[in-house]
Formats: structure tokens, C-alpha cells, sequence
């Protein structure tokens, strides 16, 4: 009978022990959970900063051109300008930008006089690919600059012409593209002028938010075309939106 109370009180003593290990010591704070899993760390890795610039910017805009180099001689400055283009921006610094530009080549009253004709009609269209590298300024203020290559496609038409088919070309007519071995066609095909160039361009703008992102922009560039010795040069400055 003593034997089995000394048993019952072994096991009641191990089993109290037991219980007692599993308890912190008085004071201490239960441990921290373990360390995050795999897919803890992959669903914080998935929620990434936003960051602060677009990755699409677009603009359009309208302005005046100043014709330079040779253009100069027979193009008048004012002509209208035209354009429109967009951004794929890489960081807030750097992206790429896409334009396409029209601008009016009027004729000046010497260049019509030197084509013999009563008027005309003449012009530009441009395809402009460009890095861009943007400076921030302020939270309002932006500047940016452009350089890079160009295609250029210049076209015109002569209402008519005494000129002589078939005389030596002058310089007009050698500007204007129209000369083979040195003369105007038999076929009095020199009234029309269409021409691709290939060249560069760089310029550079301001930029100021006025309403969300929407922001209003300044800028002036440079652009040359050659093609035979034939060249295009201009000065386009174009105020316009971009969003």
C-alpha cells in the first residue's frame, strides 16, 4: 500500500516539473516569432516605392521658325511651326522623345524673283528621335535639353515660271533641288522641289506646372539636314503644353 502512494507521488511530482519548465521565468518576455518565410519576404518585396517622375510624357505646341544657313537666303523668318510628340522617360534625369515637327518655308520676294515666278508654296516635315536629359529646377520649375538625329522631307511647288527649261541653274534652283547636270528639266518638272535629308538636331526648353501634371513649355532648337550638298536649316521656337 506504501509502495503505491510513493508511486502516485513520483508521477504528480514529474508531471508539476514538467509544467513548470514550460513557463518563462518570472519577468521575461515570451520569445519573438521566428523569422519571416520565403513568401513573407517575397509579398514585401513586391510592394515597391513609387517612384516620382512619368514613364510617358506628351507634347504638343505651335510656334514660329528663323531659317539660318543657306535656307536663310531664300527663306523669310516668321513661317509658321507646328508639332507634337512623346517621351518614354527611364528616371527622373533621362528618357527618349519622339517628335514630329511641320514648319512653312516661305519664299522670300529675291528667291521668287530668281525663280521667275509670281509665288509658291514651301515647306518642311520633320521626324525627330532624341535622348532627354531633364533638370529639376524647383517643384514648379523643369529644364531640359535635346540632341540627337533627323529626318527631314522638304517639298514645294512654283504657282508657274518663265524660267528658261533647260538654262543653267542659278542658286535658287540648285537650292532648290530641282538642277540636273547643272540646268532646269526640259520638262519643266523644276516648279516642284521634293527632297529627303538626313541631319541632327539639339535644343533645350523650360517647363512649369500649372495644374496637376499638366504643365506648359518653352523651347528653341537647331536643326540641319544635307543631302547632295543640298541643305535645310532651322531655328524652330515652340511654346506648347505636356502632360
Amino acid at each position: 500500500m506504501i509502495r503505491k502512494f510513493a508511486t502516485v507521488l513520483v508521477l504528480l511530482l514529474l508531471v508539476r516539473a514538467a509544467a513548470h519548465a514550460q513557463e518563462p521565468p518570472a519577468g521575461q518576455q515570451p520569445a519573438a516569432p521566428g523569422p519571416e518565410t520565403p513568401e513573407d519576404e517575397s509579398t514585401s518585396r513586391r510592394k515597391a516605392r513609387p517612384h516620382d517622375y512619368k514613364n510617358w510624357t506628351f507634347n504638343i505646341g505651335g510656334g514660329a521658325n528663323l531659317p539660318s544657313g543657306t535656307t536663310r537666303t531664300f527663306v523669310k523668318g516668321g513661317g509658321g511651326v507646328a508639332g507634337a510628340g512623346v517621351a518614354r522617360n527611364y528616371s527622373k534625369y533621362f528618357g527618349f522623345r519622339l517628335d514630329f515637327l511641320w514648319a512653312d518655308l516661305p519664299l522670300r520676294t529675291s528667291a521668287l524673283q530668281s525663280a521667275q515666278a509670281p509665288g509658291a508654296s514651301n515647306h518642311v516635315y520633320s521626324l525627330l528621335l532624341d535622348p532627354i536629359f531633364n533638370i529639376p529646377v524647383t517643384k514648379k520649375y523643369t529644364g531640359y535639353f535635346v540632341i540627337g538625329e533627323g529626318f527631314y522631307h522638304r517639298s514645294g511647288k512654283l504657282d508657274s515660271s518663265t524660267y528658261v527649261p533647260g538654262s543653267a541653274c542659278n542658286a535658287f534652283y540648285t537650292w532648290w533641288g530641282s538642277c540636273f547636270n547643272g540646268s532646269v528639266p526640259l520638262s519643266g518638272k523644276f516648279l516642284k522641289e521634293s527632297q529627303n535629308e538626313f541631319g541632327i538636331n539639339l535644343g533645350g526648353g523650360v517647363a512649369r506646372k500649372v495644374k496637376g501634371n499638366l504643365e506648359v513649355y518653352g523651347e528653341f532648337r537647331y536643326m540641319h539636314g544635307k543631302r547632295n550638298n543640298i541643305t535645310t536649316d532651322l531655328r524652330p521656337i515652340t511654346i506648347g503644353i505636356r502632360w
